[in-house]
């Protein structure tokens, strides 16, 4: 059984791993979505459009298959033959033609490969820079597990690029399916390797590796049923529109992820009673917040058809209603995190000084709820309208006065500082997204002449 070395060891590789990651996933998947959901409307692939597609071929067709049945004294073998491949053919003709779809495995694999091969060929001084020393007795299985976990490296950006797809389709249920698929085998082969193989945190591994290519293989069995993959020429893949707007989206990655390390940064420098308050907050405030993200989502799959269409009612109407939710939804965790946290935060610590400071960020984790899920909605409707360059211009000028802010106010407020900085930094997110569409500037433009 693994010791708490061997935990460490893995939590730290994990960390470091999910880390890397994030850099791709966040730019690759957001784009797909938009790009897929566009190219979707565009080809006539909703059920509207091909439902008039099939009355108007209606008659044609029954001409056709009339034509093909048997006649008295013909060949009935030929003739069931000939029939089965007819209606072969029209099986084939639904696949639909997504080039965005293909380009974004494209991307995903390769990606994925360059993922791999930079965690295995610099495994030890990642650790060392993640704290690690080179004569810890956690660098050799931390060396290890990251090792062997990067080679489904390849398959974790495939199958998220995949899930990019399946949003762009509106269909979020082929992923869970197949992500449940995945974290089932990998609960069942856990122990199998790690006890019954005795392979410790190598088992523990090699099975994670095992179910993220399973979750690959069965999105690419589903989507290779709806989708050719293979499209006319390589012109049709648009690489430079991927590259370019993905660009954008990492500078945005980057200046999230900077102004959140440097909160949890300075919440460390004031000892370690602060920084387990401060992550214990920042946990819970940021996981929370997430559940906003479907909401951005299924705003992003229907503004990003909208929009392909010019059909800017539409475009408006879900603009307000998703943001209408993220408003709802953000009252009523601040009123469940509120009295919950109150009450609750004997659950993640027993201690007397860490849970008197958690309870000063209690107000600032609930009551910025609202900020937080418009926040991340309006991300969503920023994308759905594919305005990915003021999505990461407006992130970088709120990353600067947020990194200023978080600087200055937590010399002056400690703790307290910090927190006021994040709402802030939540605040300033949130009015990007409202001032976009305030405006009627950029792809709103439209709401000025309505």
């Amino acid at each position: 059984m693994p010791g708490p070395v061997e935990l460490a060891a893995v939590g730290v590789s994990i960390a470091l791993f999910n880390q890397v990651s994030r850099i791709a996933i966040f730019p690759l998947v957001s784009v797909t979505t938009s790009f897929v959901a566009e190219e979707d409307t565009l080809s006539g692939a909703s059920p509207q459009i091909e439902e008039s597609r099939c009355l108007e071929a209606g008659p044609t067709m029954d001409a056709e298959t009339k034509n093909l049945l048997p006649q008295k004294g013909g060949n009935v073998h030929n003739s069931v033959l000939v029939v089965e491949s007819f209606n072969i053919v029209k099986e084939e003709n639904k696949r639909r033609n997504i080039p965005s779809a293909s380009s974004a495995l494209f991307i995903g694999g390769i990606l994925g490969l360059i993922q791999a091969i930079l965690l295995i060929s610099t495994a030890k001084p990642l650790l060392n820079f993640m704290g690690i020393s080179s004569d810890s007795p956690m660098l050799h299985p931390a060396q290890r597990y990251l090792t062997l976990r990067s080679l489904g490296a390849p398959a974790v950006l495939l199958s998220l690029a995949m899930q990019g797809v399946f949003r762009g389709f509106k269909d979020t249920k082929t992923p869970l399916y197949a992500t449940v698929a995945g974290d089932v085998t990998n609960m069942a082969l856990d122990p199998l390797f790690m006890f019954v193989f005795r392979l410790g945190v190598t088992g523990a591994a090699i099975s994670h590796v095992i179910s993220q290519y399973l979750i690959s293989v069965i999105l690419l069995w589903r989507l290779m049923e709806q989708v050719d993959l293979i499209p006319p020429s390589i012109k049709h893949l648009q690489f430079d529109r991927f590259l370019k707007n993905g660009s954008l989206l990492l500078m945005r990655v980057i200046a999230v992820t900077f102004c959140v390390t440097l909160a949890a940064s300075l919440a460390a420098r004031q000892g370690s009673t602060s920084m387990a308050a401060f992550q214990v907050c920042l946990q819970v405030w940021l996981s929370v917040s997430l559940l906003a993200d479907g909401l951005a989502v299924a705003g992003q799959a229907i503004l990003a058809g909208a929009f392909a269409n010019k059909d800017y009612d539409k475009a408006t109407a879900t603009a307000s209603r998703v943001l209408q939710m993220g408003l709802v939804l953000g009252l009523a965790l601040a009123f469940i995190l509120g009295t919950g946290l109150h009450f609750g935060a004997k659950l993640f610590t027993n201690d007397v000084k860490v849970l008197n400071l958690i309870r000063v960020g209690i107000p600032f984790v609930a009551f910025t709820q609202p900020l937080n899920s418009l926040a991340f909605v309006f991300d969503g409707v920023n994308f759905g309208a594919s305005d990915f360059a003021y999505s990461a211009f407006s992130m970088d000028v709120v990353a600067i006065i947020s990194i200023i802010c978080l600087l200055i106010l937590s010399s002056v407020g400690g703790f307290i500082g910090i927190w006021v900085a994040l709402t802030i930094y939540m605040g300033l997110r949130a009015f990007a997204g409202f001032l976009r569409i305030g405006t009627g500037s950029g792809p709103w433009e439209f709401l000025r002449s309505s």
